[in-house]
């Protein structure tokens, strides 16, 4: 079946008491349950979906989006961990599998991994992967020093932060370069650093080419980058700008005078934004 793992419009054949049946591109059907239709379909009517197995590995239709599907990546959460394999939350009713075989180190409960869905071609059910290198190619030449792109954050290590790209390349932030939050499973728009000569890539979160200044300065600047204004400025309560920054009132007032000596930020009265001139 070539529609098994994949979003299909695929039209109505008939209609039972359990749902309706799909027609297949190879002449079969698939049940799409009658919990997912409407009540106004009528056969002949196409109807976006997803394929997968159910409990009893029987093909089943379903209007809802995966998190990923076949030959894709995404971060997912592991909900059950058995001697058999983990079960990771992908955004369906049946949880997806992933065998111990295929995982890439031990899994835990609670914790995200990067997973690609694959098929099992013994059982003919789709699986999660975890180990995502054979999947991995270099990253071409025209990834250039400074070029934009965005990328999947997707594990963290002493060494910085596991950055997928194009669902192919990897890439790594250092941890020294990084001075705000990130979420594993995060997209988030970077700049290359480096291309190495194993076609993986040094990345960053700052354009090449900017000043860089102490970490205390370059945190205000990425948070300001995101999100375009701060409402702290010398008066603020040293709570407050503990609470957001992280840092004392002494050391905010020392940055922000750094920056906007450098032309970098505009101070407000009710707070500090990015000069975009």
């Amino acid at each position: 079946m070539k529609e098994l793992g994949l979003i299909s419009k695929l039209p109505i054949n008939r209609f039972t008491d359990f749902g309706a049946y799909l027609a297949l591109s190879d002449g079969g059907e698939v049940l799409l349950p009658k919990g997912y239709l409407l009540g106004e379909e009528k056969e002949g009517d196409e109807i976006e979906v997803f394929i997968y197995t159910d409990s009893e590995d029987r093909p089943v239709a379903v209007t809802q989006k995966p998190l990923a599907i076949l030959d894709e990546f995404a971060v997912l959460e592991a909900k059950e961990v058995t001697k058999f394999g983990a079960f990771m939350d992908w955004g369906l009713p049946k949880d997806l599998f992933v065998p111990n075989a295929e995982m890439g180190k031990p899994m835990i409960a609670g914790q995200k991994y990067l997973i690609r869905v694959c098929v099992d071609y013994r059982s003919n059910r789709l699986i999660g992967v975890s180990k995502y290198r054979e999947f991995i190619y270099p990253a071409p030449k025209d990834y250039e020093s400074g070029n934009e792109c965005e990328g999947l954050i997707f594990d963290k290590t002493d060494l910085g932060y596991k950055v997928l790209l194009e669902d192919r390349y990897e890439g790594l932030l250092y941890a020294n370069e990084v001075f705000q939050p990130l979420e594993i499973g995060e997209r988030k728009k970077l700049f290359v650093k480096k291309r190495r000569d194993d076609g993986k890539l040094d990345l960053q979160l700052l354009p090449t080419g900017r000043v860089k200044y102490e970490e205390g300065a370059e945190k205000i600047l990425q948070i300001l980058d995101e999100k375009g204004f701060l409402p702290l400025h010398d008066k603020s309560d040293p709570e407050e700008i503990k609470a957001i920054l992280g840092m004392s009132k002494k050391h905010f007032k020392q940055c922000i005078g750094q920056l906007y000596k450098a032309r970098e930020i505009l101070i407000q009265e009710n707070g500090i934004s990015l000069n975009r001139d």
